[in-house]
Order: C-alpha cells, then sequence, then structure tokens
C-alpha cells in the first residue's frame, strides 16, 4: 500500500512537471508572437495620437493667426486713424494760418491803397494849385509911357511932351489893335474868357475820371483835351495824367510813349521831370532795370533841383 501511494506521487508530479513544461513551452512559444504584436498596435496608437495631436496644434496655430491678424489689423486700423487725425490737424492749423495770412495782406494793401489815394489827392490838389497860376490869364499892358532920357520922341508925334491928342469923334470906334502875326514857339496867347472856361471845363472832367479810377476814360479824355487844346497851358499837364493813367492800368509801354509825347511837344514845362519819372518807373515794370537807371540819372543831371531828381537819387541810391 505504501508503495503505490509513493509511486501515485512520482506520477502526479512528474504529470505535473509535465504540465508545467508543456505550458512554459506553449508560453515561451507564444511570448515572441505577442512581443511581435504589441509594438505595432503600440505604433498604430502612437501615429493616431499624434495625428490628433497635430490636427489639435494646427488648429490652435490657425487661431492663433487669426487671433495675430485681428490684432494687427485693430492696430494699424488705430495708427490710421491717429495719422489721420494728426493730417486733419496739421490741415486746420495751416488754414487757420493762411486765413491769417490773408487778413494781414488785406490790411496791409488797404493801408497802400489808402497811402497811394493820399500821396495822388496831394500831388493833385499841389497841381491844381499850379494850374491856376499858370492859367491866370496875364495883365492887359498898360499904354506905354515913354521916357524922353531913354527913348526920345519925335516932336508932334502922338505921346511926345506938348502933343495934343487927336480928338475923337463923338460915337465913333475905337478901331482893334491889329494883331501880331504868330511866330513859330512863341507862347499862346491869353484864351479868351469863353475858351479858357471850356478848357477848364474840360481838363477837369477828365481829372475827375482820373480821380474816380476811371483810367482809361481818363487818358482817353486827356488825349482829347491835348488834340483840342495843343497849346493850352494844360496840355502839358493833361499828357502827363494821361501817361499815369496808362501807368494805372498797367500800360507801361503807352506810359512810356504819353510821356515821350510830353517831353517832344512840351521839352521846357514842369511837367518834363515828373514824365521822365514815370518813365522810370515804367521801365523797371517792364524789366528794363538799365535803361530806368539812364532814365533818374538824366533826372538829377538835367532838373537836379526839382521833386524827381529827389526820389531820383533815392531810387539810384536804393533808398
Amino acid at each position: 500500500m505504501v508503495g503505490n501511494e509513493a509511486l501515485a506521487a512520482v506520477l502526479s508530479s512528474r504529470l505535473h512537471t509535465a504540465r508545467e513544461t508543456r505550458r512554459a513551452s506553449v508560453v515561451g512559444a507564444l511570448l515572441p508572437l505577442l512581443f511581435m504584436a504589441l509594438p505595432a498596435r503600440a505604433a498604430l496608437f502612437d501615429d493616431e495620437e499624434a495625428r490628433r495631436r497635430i490636427e489639435a496644434t494646427r488648429i490652435r496655430l490657425e487661431q492663433t493667426e487669426r487671433t495675430l491678424s485681428s490684432r494687427l489689423d485693430a492696430l494699424e486700423q488705430t495708427v490710421k486713424n491717429q495719422g489721420l487725425v494728426d493730417l486733419f490737424r496739421d490741415v486746420e492749423q495751416i488754414k487757420s494760418d493762411i486765413a491769417r495770412l490773408r487778413g494781414q495782406q488785406e490790411v496791409l494793401t488797404y493801408e497802400l491803397e489808402q497811402a497811394q489815394k493820399r500821396q495822388r489827392d496831394l500831388y493833385l490838389d499841389l497841381d491844381s494849385r499850379l494850374r491856376k497860376l499858370e492859367s491866370v490869364p496875364a495883365p492887359a499892358a498898360a499904354p506905354a509911357v515913354v521916357d524922353p532920357a531913354v527913348a526920345p520922341v519925335a516932336p508932334g508925334a502922338p505921346g511926345a511932351p506938348g502933343a495934343t491928342p487927336p480928338a475923337a469923334s463923338p460915337g465913333a470906334a475905337t478901331p482893334p489893335a491889329a494883331s501880331a502875326p504868330a511866330v513859330p514857339g512863341a507862347a499862346r496867347p491869353a484864351s479868351a474868357p469863353g475858351d479858357a472856361a471850356s478848357e477848364q471845363r474840360t481838363y477837369d472832367a477828365a481829372l475827375d475820371q482820373f480821380k474816380s479810377g476811371n483810367y482809361s476814360a481818363a487818358a482817353a479824355s486827356f488825349q482829347a483835351f491835348v488834340r483840342s487844346y495843343p497849346r493850352s497851358p494844360l496840355a502839358a499837364s493833361a499828357l502827363y495824367w494821361a501817361g499815369n493813367a496808362n501807368y494805372a492800368q498797367k500800360d507801361f509801354r503807352g506810359a512810356i510813349s504819353t510821356q515821350r509825347q510830353l517831353l517832344a511837344a512840351y521839352p521846357d514845362s514842369q511837367k518834363v521831370p515828373d514824365a521822365l519819372l514815370n518813365i522810370a518807373s515804367s521801365q523797371v515794370e517792364l524789366g528794363d532795370v538799365p535803361g530806368s537807371r539812364r532814365t533818374l540819372e538824366e533826372i538829377v543831371a538835367r532838373h537836379p533841383t526839382s521833386e524827381a531828381a529827389v526820389k531820383a537819387r533815392q531810387r539810384l541810391s536804393g533808398r
């Protein structure tokens, strides 16, 4: 009995050992296969996870890019708006400066016009006074009183000492004095009262046109006056003011031509220095500076004591 139990124990032990050996061999055979299959599944898991992570990263990058882009757009818009505000502020400042300068220019222009008007009125007043002096007719010549010590008179002649003046018959008219023949270049005899008044009215009408600023009409009226009254004591003044009217219209060539007409027709007139000064001013406006300087030097040389010479010296010295 004892021997059988021992044998059974041995057999059971060997069977367990065989089972364990077989299990070990099976496990040993399967383990390589398991280890071969596990990396593949791990790799498959890693690829999908990586794709998910890459996709998530891409999405986050796109969102970040959109956020940055929107912020940059907002920043650029802010900068642009700020630039427009600064530009608008600069434009408004420039407009303000221009308005202020325009106001100053208008004030200066008005003051200049007023100064020119005062100067013109002063000169016209002076010219009017000179014209009145020039246009006063010379007093009628008194009968000559012969001084025997200077010019002896033949006995018996009218006016001689002791001679009896011829008796005038009652009602007889006194014969008019014979007029002397006109001498070329001689001074114009005094106009008749009616002619002198007509000359004065015509001249004053042209002068009024000049004073009112109607320079075109004034120039034409003064020229018409000279044609109608070429030997009038006012003719030289008429030509002078006609030239000034041309100058006021910026017709500088016409001003020079008119003033040279005065110089040629009335070389001894008191208006000659002023006419030369007007010519010099017109030459400057035409860009003929050397010609203007020569004209100013002519004024100083030929009319040194005139008011025009004083102005000519000032211009020559640059003052």
